[in-house]
């Protein structure tokens, strides 16, 4: 069943000139379909600079509203309406806008994870793998506001000068958050020459445990290059399936099988083939919003 819906789906992307882009948490059967997979930023970079008409984003709402954010003159479509990201829906624009009142002198640098909303508010915005670096760009001594990931803010912290200020201080990814410290201890002693790997969305005290700490780029980097033969991975489960087809020759271990995105498991191949035989479900911002929030967000690319 499933050559045929492939078969299909190649179909429809050559008759419609069309690029399917999938995160690495989707399911291993979209990612396989997928002709480009990565974090946010591999996707948006895809995004850009694709000549194809339609493009089909695997992967949360605020993904499928920023590449449409970049691509105003392109078609951007999700197999799955409204496929909500928990984390991104943690600042809110009143959240933001007090913030703002509070600190007016700060600067605001929201994660990519965050409403198309909060990011118009935004003076930039960055992915895990670029906050560090982005920080330090901003002007002056100006204190920043950050959010909505409070890991993280810590993360960013404990590597620049910088007064980070966290907003909201709960933030967090409720999935990222289900890895803790005891299933670290409870893996290294099951695994003990492996490498622990973890993303910064995980709570600072798993933080302090890994030896790498990267976006989900940064580690299949991290892995391919390292000289260990084993690796210990704190993050959503999905990453392992890439790094088995990225890194054949080493052994992944989920530190903790509990870290399960259903949000973004839910396109199928079927809702893939539904969604480039009817070009649904377009991704539309409101152009009030799109205007700033696109200015944020490229301002991200010019300073990385």
């Amino acid at each position: 069943m499933n050559t045929k819906i492939i078969e299909r789906i190649e179909r429809l992307k050559r008759e419609k000139n069309a690029i399917i882009l999938a995160h690495n948490y989707e399911r291993p059967e979209v990612v396989d379909v997928a002709d480009v997979t990565g974090g946010s930023i591999g996707l948006l970079t895809a995004a850009m600079e694709t000549s194809a008409d339609l493009i089909v984003i695997c992967g949360v709402d605020f993904m499928g509203e920023t590449a449409a954010l970049l691509n105003p003159d392109k078609k951007v479509i999700a197999p799955v309406k409204n496929v909500v990201c928990p984390l991104a829906r943690q600042l809110t624009k009143k959240e933001l806008l007090d913030a703002k009142r509070k600190y007016p002198d700060a600067n605001v640098l929201l994660y990519m994870n965050s409403s198309t909303e909060t990011k118009a508010l935004a003076d930039c915005v960055c992915t895990a793998g670029n906050a560090v670096r982005i920080a330090e760009t901003m002007d002056g001594s100006s204190p920043i506001l950050f959010g909505p990931d409070h890991a993280l803010s810590y993360y960013v912290t404990k590597r620049t000068a910088k007064e980070i200020i966290s907003i909201p201080d709960h933030g967090m990814c409720p999935v990222h958050h289900k890895i803790t410290v005891k299933d670290i201890l409870k893996a290294k002693a099951a695994h003990p020459g492996a490498k622990i790997v973890a993303h910064p969305e995980c709570n600072p005290e798993v933080q302090d445990h890994a030896d790498y700490l990267g976006t989900t780029g940064g580690m299949l980097k991290f892995c391919a290059d390292a000289d260990a033969a084993e690796f210990l991975i704190a993050d959503e489960v999905g990453l392992i399936n890439i790094l088995e087809k990225q890194v054949p020759n080493k052994i992944f271990y989920p530190v903790s099988n509990t870290a399960f995105c259903r949000a973004m498991k839910k396109p199928t191949l079927v809702k893939i083939e539904e969604a480039l035989e009817n070009e649904r479900y377009e991704v539309v911002v409101p152009r009030e919003i799109a205007v700033d929030a696109r200015i944020a967000v490229e301002r991200m690319f010019k300073c990385s």
